[in-house]
């Protein structure tokens, strides 16, 4: 199975993908990007960090099945992790889930909604961040929201759409529908 977690920067998607590989032994799968480490971050753990150069040899060996570009940086993702026949998860940029759909027809992608924006915004600056991609996220926080709350097409493209309010409850739920979708 082929599982992925969508939403705003700051809902969860991060803990939710670890929630999974935790309680149901899925494997994350690592995107590949030219993004700078930030300090909290480990190579190879959640994502794998190259140089451009290095992710063109990468392209080059064929080893590739998406890319794309966000925020002035490239991201990845790798052929023997998109279709290994493993319990796979990993986090999807919203504005992929067009090809994503096309390339892996069947990935079951679980969106997760704020019920209050301003939350997301909250969590996304506890990360950290230099202030102009802090401000980058935030902008993008607002874009996307927007995009996604006024664009039924887009809401269409994902399989399952739950709040996520930070609490007990939201998480409950969560971890029920992946366990029924993994019955399935």
């Amino acid at each position: 199975m082929l599982l992925a977690f969508a939403g705003v920067t700051g809902i969860g998607k991060s803990y939710y993908k670890d929630k999974v590989v935790e309680l149901f032994g899925f494997e994350k799968i690592k995107i590949i990007t030219t993004r700078k480490m930030r300090a909290n971050e480990k190579n190879n753990e959640d994502k794998i960090f190259v140089t451009p150069e290095e992710l063109e040899k990468i392209r080059q060996s064929g080893q590739i099945a998406y890319e794309f570009e966000m925020l002035g940086n490239t991201y990845a993702y790798s052929k023997s992790a998109l279709f290994s026949q493993k319990n796979t998860v990993f986090e999807l940029h919203y504005n992929t889930i067009y090809d994503f759909k096309k390339i892996c027809p069947h990935l079951c992608v679980i969106y997760l909604l704020p019920k209050d924006i301003e939350m997301a915004k909250e969590k996304t600056r506890q990360r950290n961040l230099s202030p102009i991609v802090e401000k980058q996220r935030i902008d993008e926080i607002d874009e996307h929201y927007h995009k996604f709350m006024t664009d039924s097409n887009l809401r269409n493209m994902f399989d399952y759409i739950l709040y996520n309010n930070y609490d007990k409850a939201s998480e409950d739920e969560v971890i029920s529908l992946v366990k029924n979708i993994c019955k399935n």
